[in-house]
């Protein structure tokens, strides 16, 4: 395996970390067992962050500008649902 599929593999898995340390946040029933999954949360936050950054710097993640009309209309479209919601 080379270093980009090594990089990509850590970066999939701090994402799916990630979302396992946000519900346990969300889901403590304790201060304790919230700060625990609040602080391990920033601490994968920080580290998919890094891994990104260097896959970035590399060119191995790539990124689109969105046109600033799609951009328009998405929020244009959220803003009309939360008037109505």
């Amino acid at each position: 395996m080379d270093d980009k599929n090594t990089i990509e593999d850590l970066l999939l898995t701090e994402k799916n970390v990630c979302d396992l340390y946000l519900h346990g946040s969300i889901e403590s029933g304790t201060q304790n067992v919230n700060q625990a999954f609040t602080t391990a949360l920033q601490d994968s936050l920080t580290m998919q962050s890094d891994l990104y950054q260097k896959m970035s710097e590399k060119g191995w993640y790539s990124t689109q500008q969105v046109p600033q009309q799609q951009m328009q209309q998405v929020k244009q479209k959220f803003s009309c649902a939360q008037q109505n919601g």
